[in-house]
């Protein structure tokens, strides 16, 4: 269920804003909402360079193959 939420920002951010959501079509509120979110998923997700280190990592690699295999089958305790 959607909630609603009360923003007090400045008038120069505001129509920073409001000149985004209309280039892009869409409502001011849709654009706080899509511009927070890629935010987030930015901050939660590997970037490029963790993931050139993790591919380069072929220890790391492996045991995070043992662990979906095991996964898949079923094997050892997961909490």
């Amino acid at each position: 269920m959607s909630k609603t939420v009360t923003l007090r920002i400045e008038n120069t951010l505001y129509k920073k804003l409001k000149e985004h959501a209309k280039s892009e079509n869409r409502t001011l509120s849709n654009f706080i909402e899509t511009a927070a979110l890629k935010y987030i998923e930015q901050i939660e997700l590997v970037d490029e360079y963790e993931m050139k280190e993790i591919i380069s990592n072929a220890d790391l690699l492996e045991r995070l193959k043992r662990g979906s295999s095991d996964v898949i089958n079923k094997k050892g305790k997961f909490v």
